[in-house]
C-alpha cells in the first residue's frame, strides 16, 4: 500500500459519506469515510471504514510529508503548497466514537473567542429560508429559530413575506469572494440581490484576508470589490472575523429586516386611517357654497372646485 494520502469515492451507495481518505499510519493505514475531499469551510465529520475497496476510485493521491498520531489527533502534512496542513481528532461522545477532520482554519473559525448573544433578533423567533443549493448551510442553533429550504431568487438565507422576499443574505468564504471578483461572477450575484427589497452579503473572514492570497494581488481583488461596491451600493459587503460571526450577524440582521418590513406596514396603515374618507359630492358642494364659489348644483364636481377644495387647509387665514 503506498504512502500517500489517497482520496477515492465510497461505493456505498446512498451513503451521506461519499469518500473515502486513507491516512498511510500503522500497517495497514487509516480508513476512514468522510463527507468531502478537504475541510476548507468547516470540519468534516468522518467515520471509521472496514478496510479500503482494492478497486477504489481513485479522487486524489497527495504525497505526505509527515504524518503522526499525538494524543487523540492524528496530524497530516501534504507535500503541496496549499491546503497542506490538517489534523484527524478522535473523541468520543455518548459512548460511541467521533472522528472530525479539520484544518488551521477551520479549527479557528470553529472558535470565534467570543461569547455569542443568545437573545432574539429584535424579539422575533425567525423562521429563515435557506437555498436548496447551499451546502454546509448554517444552522442557527443558537438562536430561537426555524429553517425551511426551497430555492431562492438570490441569496443564500432569506426571510420571507409569503411568496415575497423582504431580505436575503449571500454567504461568502474569502476563496469564493476572491474568484467571485476574479471571474466577474460576482457581478452578476450584485445585480441579482439589488433587486430585492433588502440585500447584504456577509464574508466569513476579515477585510486583511484579501490581501493574503496566493495567486492574485491584494491591490486587484480590493479594486474589484471597491467597484462591486460603488456600482451596487444597496448590496452591503460585510466582512466577519470568522464563520460563525458571519452566522451571527446573517441572523441579527435578517431579524432587523424583518422588524423594519413590520414597522413600513403599520405606517402605511396609520397614513391611510390619517388621510380620511374620501369626500362626497355633496360635502363639497355645500363647502364651495359657503366660500363664495360658483359650483352646479347637480352632475360632475369641476375639477377647479375639487382642486380648491383639496388646497383648502393649504390657505391662508385672512
Amino acid at each position: 500500500m503506498p504512502d500517500d494520502f489517497l482520496v477515492a469515492r465510497n461505493p456505498e451507495e446512498g451513503s451521506s459519506l461519499p469518500y473515502l481518505v486513507r491516512i498511510p499510519l500503522g500497517a495497514n493505514g487509516v480508513v476512514l469515510k468522510v463527507r468531502d475531499t478537504w475541510p476548507r469551510t468547516s470540519k468534516i465529520y468522518c467515520h471509521r471504514a472496514e478496510s479500503w475497496p482494492e478497486d477504489a476510485e481513485i479522487v486524489d493521491r497527495l504525497p505526505v510529508r509527515t504524518v503522526s498520531r499525538r494524543g487523540a489527533a492524528i496530524d497530516l502534512v501534504l507535500n503541496r503548497g496549499r491546503e497542506n496542513r490538517s489534523q484527524f481528532v478522535l473523541t468520543r461522545a455518548r459512548g460511541r466514537e467521533m472522528i472530525f477532520w479539520q484544518s488551521r482554519r477551520t479549527a479557528k473559525q470553529a472558535r470565534p473567542n467570543v461569547t455569542l448573544p443568545t437573545a432574539r433578533a429584535h424579539g422575533q423567533v425567525l423562521d429563515i429560508v435557506v437555498d436548496s443549493g447551499e451546502r454546509y448551510a448554517y444552522k442557527f442553533d443558537h438562536q430561537q429559530t426555524s429553517t425551511t429550504r426551497r430555492k431562492l431568487p438570490a441569496g443564500d438565507y432569506a426571510i420571507t413575506d409569503g411568496d415575497t422576499v423582504i431580505a436575503a443574505v449571500e454567504r461568502k468564504s474569502v476563496d469564493d469572494l476572491s474568484a467571485g471578483l476574479t471571474s466577474g461572477k460576482l457581478t452578476y450575484q450584485l445585480a441579482d440581490l439589488a433587486g430585492l427589497h433588502r440585500a447584504a452579503v456577509v464574508v466569513e473572514a476579515g477585510y486583511s484576508s484579501l490581501f493574503k492570497r496566493e495567486y492574485v494581488s491584494g491591490a486587484t481583488l480590493a479594486e474589484a470589490l471597491a467597484e462591486a461596491q460603488v456600482r451596487f451600493p444597496r448590496v452591503p459587503i460585510v466582512f466577519c472575523d470568522n464563520r460563525k460571526l458571519a452566522e451571527e450577524w446573517t441572523y441579527r440582521w435578517l431579524g432587523a429586516a424583518l422588524h423594519e418590513w413590520r414597522l413600513s406596514a403599520r405606517t402605511d396603515v396609520v397614513v391611510a386611517d390619517l388621510a380620511g374618507p374620501q369626500a362626497s359630492p355633496a360635502e363639497i358642494r355645500t363647502w364651495a357654497l359657503t366660500q363664495g364659489l360658483d359650483v352646479p348644483a347637480k352632475g360632475r364636481i369641476p375639477a377647479r372646485i375639487r382642486t380648491a377644495w383639496e388646497q383648502r387647509n393649504d390657505r391662508p387665514e385672512g
